[in-house]
């Protein structure tokens, strides 16, 4: 059931964008279709070249780096642009500098205080019933901590419906209660309650605000700790499989603010598999996620 309504929420974002690999069916100049659509004679062979590096980096890491490059090259030659999209996005999650430095508690200083800046908070799994975790409400003090210090900026509570007991209640839906229960006012507000993956939240977030809040240029991920990586890796990704070419994504990840947990940890194969969701394959994506979700339980499938 869960897969299910998984690809069905992804289907219309990823007809747009040729299965989340190729990009903006619309350019900054107002073209019909991007270079990637125009150039791509097979699809299927991007997802599936793309499903292979990140198996293999998330299984072998550095060590894959030969095979990686190769397989990159493979792709550059079948469809340039498609190769150009994934190499920026390789050299990101390879890259010692994903996530980092990490800003604990609130936003840094030097963000630009107008509303060209959104912060985008990540939710969390919901209790069967449908209230919030410690850690979702944690994440939410390091939003409204940043809400304060930004209060031109615009807030995006991103996550669907993932209590077992309450089908009426999302992430987003109670994130946004409780900020603007904490005085945030309600006209920042953007709920975004379709998502029940990180990547989900990319994509459906990467389309609300492109279509609805053409203000918005810079994001600020908040989450916890363990899960910024992630989040940036993702956030980063889809504008650059969206953009008409590499270099003109609409939205940039600029900074973030994380709450410090106790624990948890994303594996790079849990990466890999938000990537592969990201390129649109969701039935391999969630058998990665059952194989190697580390943190908490997506709801079962049915």
């Amino acid at each position: 059931m869960i897969r299910k309504a998984a690809a069905a929420l992804l289907a219309l974002s990823l007809c747009l964008s040729l299965a989340a690999c190729g990009s903006d069916s619309s350019s900054s100049d107002g073209a019909t279709a991007s270079s990637a659509v125009q150039e791509t004679s097979d699809p299927t062979f991007v997802q599936k070249t793309v499903e292979e590096m990140a198996i293999d980096y998330g299984t072998y890491g550095s060590e894959a780096k030969e095979r990686i490059d190769t397989l990159l090259s493979q792709l550059s030659e079948a469809d340039k642009s498609s190769g150009e999209r994934w190499k920026t996005i390789m050299d990101l999650w390879t890259s010692d500098k994903l996530g980092t430095p990490i800003n604990y508690d609130v936003l840094p200083d030097g963000l630009p205080d107008t509303d060209e800046l959104c912060i985008v908070v990540l939710g969390f799994q919901l209790e069967p019933d449908g209230s919030m975790k410690d850690e979702l409400i944690q994440r939410l003090t390091v939003a409204l901590n940043s809400a304060k210090k930004y209060p031109k900026a615009y807030i995006v509570c991103t996550g669907g419906g993932t209590a077992s007991e309450n089908p009426s209640a999302s992430e987003a839906g109670e994130m946004a209660k409780w900020l603007e229960a904490q005085g945030v006012d309600k006209s920042r507000l953007i709920v975004e309650d379709n998502s029940i993956t990180t990547a989900q939240n990319a994509i459906f977030t990467y389309d609300i605000l492109t279509s609805l809040y053409p203000s918005v240029k810079k994001l600020a991920i908040v989450s916890s700790d363990y899960h910024i990586a992630t989040g940036e890796l993702l956030f980063r990704a889809e504008p650059i499989l969206r953009a008409n070419a590499v270099g003109n994504e609409k939205l940039e990840v600029i900074s973030n603010a994380a709450w410090k947990a106790p624990s948890g940890t994303l594996s790079p194969m849990f990466q890999a598999g938000t990537l592969i969701e990201l390129c649109g394959d969701v039935e391999t994506a969630f058998e990665v996620y059952y194989d190697n979700y580390d943190i908490h339980s997506l709801p079962p499938l049915k």
